[in-house]
């Protein structure tokens, strides 16, 4: 006889960032039918989804909802980093633990958080370490108006100064903006050798689209030779973006290959999708062997410890309850990505306590300067 755990399901079906939500949603659905329907996993889950409705403030009341009228301890959700925090003071107050299955920007820990997907040291510092060698360090710098892209261009700008290039721009646009006129002219005027695109939904599909305009106009802007790069761009918004995407990078834990090992059957088609089917599958476990487990026991059920997830065998680092994951590189290539680059178990590094500017990006050069 099976026992019965409700979990929390936080993704909303609305808004600029559906696509990847819907993504996140189906993995972490998709794990609970098959971990119900496999006879040897002596839990069965139940969800309580609730939707948000694309309101960053509706994250902190359906956290709120889920446990106090539910009995999950554990919710899987949230896409931004806006809404992370936002539920962090409830889980605290609570007792609950949220499983965020994606990328972020790093320099943060809770004990109520599990973060299954990359920080920069598994995203940001591969990627530039493989794009300045190629394109040079001079890069323009785009974000969507919240915590993810301030974040993320702060740790972008420190790199292209330790790998002895310049900062060209640096622009933010409102959540769902779509007006990029103003920042392909800027693009266009300071030629950087890369662009470094923190845009999140219709605003960076826009700005793709545009930047693909561009790059017939002026060949300098064709991703051969002025790639866009992102560390947060996967499958499942390829169709929204159309051919416009071919050639630009992207880097992850994983990406989906046709031919490649199905890891036990399923296959996730991005790696929103994979890192929420890690979360679930990882919490199973963990309620299979600790029915009462809460946040408080999650340290000792990490601990020299690793689960079977789409990216591989899964360690979670019992400190910072961050996941160590394989570091993927992509190009994007007709509707899927093509791997170009590709490292296993990257532990870890939320503060980037361990980041080497010699060994990222070779020794400082010393520059002659004129009297």
């Amino acid at each position: 006889m099976k026992r019965r755990f409700e979990i929390g399901i936080l993704y909303s079906r609305s808004g600029n960032y559906r696509l990847v939500s819907d993504a996140c949603r189906k993995g972490a659905l998709s794990a609970i039918a098959d971990v119900n329907a496999d006879p040897a996993s002596p839990v069965a889950l139940a969800p309580v989804d609730y939707d948000p409705q694309g309101n960053a403030d509706g994250y902190a009341a359906g956290c709120a909802e889920i446990l106090q009228k539910s009995s999950a301890r554990h919710i899987i959700g949230c896409i931004t980093s806006w809404s992370r925090k936002e539920v962090i003071p409830v889980l605290e107050r609570s007792g609950g633990t949220l499983w965020y299955a994606c990328p972020y920007e790093g320099f943060e820990t809770s004990d109520h958080v599990v973060y299954m997907h990359a920080c920069p040291n598994q995203q940001l510092l591969p990627l530039f370490s493989h794009v300045v060698p190629r394109f040079g360090a001079n890069g323009f710098l785009l974000g969507s108006n919240y915590i993810w892209g301030w974040e993320m261009n702060r740790v972008a700008r420190d790199l292209i100064a330790d790998a002895g290039g310049e900062v060209r721009g640096e622009r933010y646009l409102p959540l769902g903006e779509t007006d990029v006129a103003r920042l392909i002219e800027e693009i266009r005027a300071t030629r950087p050798g890369f662009v470094f695109n923190n845009l999140i939904g219709s605003s960076s599909y826009a700005f793709l689209r545009a930047y693909a305009e561009l790059g017939r106009t002026d060949g300098h802007f064709l991703p051969q030779n002025c790639p866009v790069i992102s560390c947060n761009l996967t499958e499942c918004e390829l169709e929204a973006i159309g051919a416009a995407g071919k050639g630009h990078l992207s880097a992850g834990p994983y990406f989906h290959e046709p031919r490649g090992d199905d890891r036990g059957g399923y296959r996730p088609r991005s790696s929103f999708e994979a890192a929420a089917y890690a979360s679930v599958r990882v919490l199973a476990e963990i309620l299979a062997d600790n029915p009462d487990a809460g946040w408080e026991d999650l340290p000792a059920a990490f601990a020299e410890r690793r689960f079977e997830t789409p990216f591989g065998a899964t360690a979670i680092d019992p400190r910072t309850q961050h996941a160590t994951l394989p570091v993927v590189i992509g190009r994007i290539e007709d509707d899927g990505f093509r791997i170009v680059s590709r490292k296993t178990d990257v532990a870890p590094d939320p503060y980037l306590s361990r980041y080497d500017r010699a060994a990222q990006f070779g020794e400082a050069r010393l520059r002659v300067v004129a009297p």
